[in-house]
């Protein structure tokens, strides 16, 4: 059994070498086709490896990679020092946490983490503070299909069956908390993409 830092969240496991590449071939076209737009601040949550963030970062203005596990932030930081990225903080610390880690952004990319979160309502607030004016949290999660039906160079990934969430769900644990769901992005071939923006009124 892995170990895990307290506060992880349980959900999808990390890879094994060749299958985050297989499944996100093109991670820059993930985030462009969620909003990810240059000049950005860009707060990376649940950042894990840095397979995401270094492609934020070579759009965004300043990212700041959050992960519990500073053993993964690690393996992200040389991801990044390796492709000679270096406007990007990385951060350890719990995603509840995330208004008080860094400065507010124009954007909150979550990707294969938000279903494993206990106190999702909460965890939409502590987004909804760490935006800017008008800013987008983004939540890739897999659709919610039996674990079996999403193989990956021929094994069965993601997180369980019991743990994926519908696109609906997903809007229902967001929406009304200072954040208005904007639209749904399809994030082939087993996730899709929820957009919200931040909402004062």
């Amino acid at each position: 059994m892995v170990d895990h830092p307290e506060g992880f969240f349980q959900g999808t496991e990390m890879p094994t070498a060749g299958w985050w590449e297989a499944l996100w071939p093109d991670p820059a076209g993930v985030l462009a086709a969620v909003g990810l737009h240059p000049g950005m601040d860009v707060i990376d949550l649940c950042a894990g490896d840095g397979w995401f963030t270094l492609q934020i970062a070579k759009v965004a203005r300043h990212v700041s990679a959050i992960d519990v596990d500073p053993k993964l932030l690690e393996v992200a930081w040389h991801r990044l020092l390796e492709s000679g990225v270096t406007n990007c903080k990385f951060i350890a610390g719990d995603a509840y946490d995330i208004a008080q880690l860094t400065a507010p952004a124009d954007f909150v990319f979550m990707a294969n983490a938000f279903h494993g979160v206990p106190d999702r309502a909460q965890l939409a607030q502590a987004v909804k503070n760490a935006l800017k004016a008008n800013g987008s949290f983004v939540i890739v999660n897999w659709h919610k299909r039996p674990r079996e039906e999403t193989p990956i160079l021929g094994e069965p990934r993601g997180p369980k069956t019991e743990l994926r969430m519908s696109p609906e769900e997903t809007i229902k644990s967001v929406e009304g908390r200072g954040l208005k769901f904007t639209k749904i992005v399809e994030v082939l071939p087993y996730h899709y993409g929820v957009v919200f923006r931040r909402s004062d009124a």
